[in-house]
């Protein structure tokens, strides 16, 4: 084999090498993805013109998550949100829209103290995908009903569905379930995950 055949032969390894290198990256980067956004990486994906563009978008908001200030709540304060949720799921009974309304505005103070962005709905949703997108569905389907609701075309069950919904992620955002124990009455009249099942 002559020198200029080995040289040729070693710049194909090295073209094909790197071709290897860029398509790994790019698996490993679109795993990564779709391993922190789960269920979110496919509805950003179906909503943009492309993949890739879809991946820049999850990558721009992976960035602006990482400059918020995101603040854990201390225990009164836990306290205080598990109390005012409760406080809702009774409310419900004999209010369903109005307890629909304050699990909406509970929700949104609660996202605010820990630090998340709650001006703009479409960047609250964004922000809260980079760490909680497995409930984030819900969320959207939830603040929907209640959209729903103050047009007045929302049903008992969607409403009932709605605070289901808002306390699934009300849960994930407090760091435990917000009313962990009930009677058997409370929960006969309570919406709770278990009464959809």
């Amino acid at each position: 084999m002559s020198p200029i055949e080995i040289v040729l032969i070693a710049a194909v390894l090295l073209v094909v090498l790197a071709a290897l290198a860029l398509l790994w990256t790019r698996w490993r980067r679109r795993h990564d993805l779709r391993g922190t956004f789960g269920p979110e990486y496919d509805r950003v994906v179906a909503e943009q013109d492309s993949r890739s563009a879809a991946e820049r978008e999850l990558r721009q908001r992976e960035r602006r998550h990482a400059e918020l200030t995101l603040t854990p709540l201390s225990e009164t304060s836990r306290a205080r949100y598990a109390a005012a949720w409760a406080d809702v799921q009774t409310r419900f009974v004999d209010a369903p829209g109005a307890a629909v309304g304050d699990a909406d505005e509970l929700l949104t103070r609660l996202i605010a103290e820990l630090g998340y962005p709650t001006g703009d709905y479409d960047e609250q949703v964004a922000q809260l995908s980079v760490e909680h997108a497995r409930t984030l569905g819900r969320y959207r389907e939830a603040h929907e009903i209640h959209l729903a609701n103050e047009r007045g075309e929302a049903s008992t069950e969607q409403l009932r569905q709605a605070v289901v919904h808002y306390r699934a992620l009300f849960a994930e955002l407090l760091g435990e379930d917000p009313v962990p124990t009930t009677t058997p009455t409370e929960q006969a009249s309570t919406p709770t995950e278990a009464s959809t099942r």
